[in-house]
């Protein structure tokens, strides 16, 4: 791994905020509404305050591997055998992440954006671009963040801002209607596609943060940011669109931003907002594939991790045009078997290896 390379704070705090927002702003106002109806904002607040639970959690995690990646640890704490095995766990879901984050992006721009391109094509294409930024390093990729960020902000505040003529508070009535049972899930569904993805991070922050004291102050204002914006997506969404029509589409915001026009003077607000949430996908899908890739080689024993990044990037693509059958069977698969699949990579093995290393330290 590229020991070298640093992380500004400010860096990591925008690279927070673009990861956070990256597919969430394409799939988490319809997942929460699909559950919790129009209380869905009401189960963003509740996961933005559990999410900022989570995110001391793996501060705390930080903290304990001093200067080591998740895979670093695992290798000191369990031996090479069974570090490795659970390191190769851990970095197989890094990929599948990645496959799927890379699906998520191509099925949304060849269905709404060009539509006669096919799938591979569009995958092909974006992975060649994470490929090029991995390799020019995780210093770089966060400095080309600082410079999008303001862009990437201004976009999300436009649409929130053109969205107002469209709004309708009777859409959020009656308050309070969901079962708690509802609200549960929805919360679940939050906290399993946002900060529970965020233990990609601990192959990054503790490594490459300039101050480790800062860079946890970083990590809990990127969340209190982009959970901000993302519980203002979510609402203005039921206010615009209404809980009815939000269900019925795939990708509700991009529906909203759709249905924007003012005055017949402006029109096509999609194709910027589209461009800025392309954007925030890139820095996720790099989150997921740099941590994949810094992990293989720490397993390998490889001092350059840029020889992995061309061959594991063919194998992403690749997986991406099976991970998913389609979106019938995606949607299938987040609210069913992905919770617990990401609760056991993100919670048990951290939790699991922190509690073995202090009872062999005692």
């Amino acid at each position: 791994m590229a020991k070298n390379e640093k992380i500004s704070e400010h860096g990591f705090k925008v690279f927070v905020v673009l990861t956070f927002t990256g597919t969430s702003v394409l799939n988490v106002p319809g997942a929460l509404i699909g559950k919790a109806k129009q209380d869905a904002w009401i189960a963003a607040i509740i996961g933005i305050i559990i999410a900022l639970l989570i995110v001391a959690f793996y501060n705390k995690v930080a903290t304990q591997l001093g200067n080591m990646t998740l895979v670093g640890y695992a290798h000191k704490v369990m031996g090479k055998r069974v570090g490795k095995i659970i390191s190769v766990y851990f970095v197989i879901f890094l990929i599948l992440n990645c496959a799927s984050v890379l699906w998520i992006v191509g099925n949304f721009i060849s269905t709404a954006i060009l539509e006669e391109t096919p799938q591979i094509i569009v995958n092909g294409l974006f992975m060649i671009v994470v490929i090029f930024g991995c390799r020019l390093g995780i210093e770089v990729v966060t400095r080309s963040a600082e410079v999008l960020y303001p862009w990437a902000i201004a976009g999300y505040l436009t649409l929130i801002i053109f969205t107002l003529p469209s709004m309708k508070l009777r859409n959020l009535k009656p308050f309070f209607e969901a079962k708690s049972i509802d609200v549960f899930h929805a919360v679940l569904l939050f906290e399993s596609f946002v900060p529970l993805t965020f233990i990609a991070f601990l192959m990054i922050f503790p490594v490459s943060i300039n101050n480790i004291k800062e860079g946890k102050k970083a990590f809990n204002k990127g969340i209190i940011v982009a959970g901000v914006l993302l519980v203002l997506l979510t609402s203005v969404t039921i206010l615009a669109l209404g809980t009815e029509w939000a269900n019925r589409s795939v990708y509700p915001s991009y529906a909203l931003a759709r249905s924007i026009q003012l005055a017949n003077a402006l029109e096509r607000v999609e194709a910027i907002t589209a461009m800025v949430w392309i954007i925030a996908i890139f820095y996720k899908t790099v989150l997921y594939f740099y941590g994949a890739v810094i992990g293989f080689s720490e397993i390998l024993s490889l001092k350059d991790y840029k020889a992995l990044t061309l061959p594991l990037g063919v194998i992403i693509v690749i997986l991406s045009q099976v991970i998913y059958p389609d979106v019938v069977y995606e949607m299938d698969w987040d609210t069913t078997t992905w919770i617990p699949y990401v609760f056991t990579n993100a919670i048990l093995i951290p939790l699991f290896l922190i509690i073995v290393d202090r009872i062999k330290n005692k």
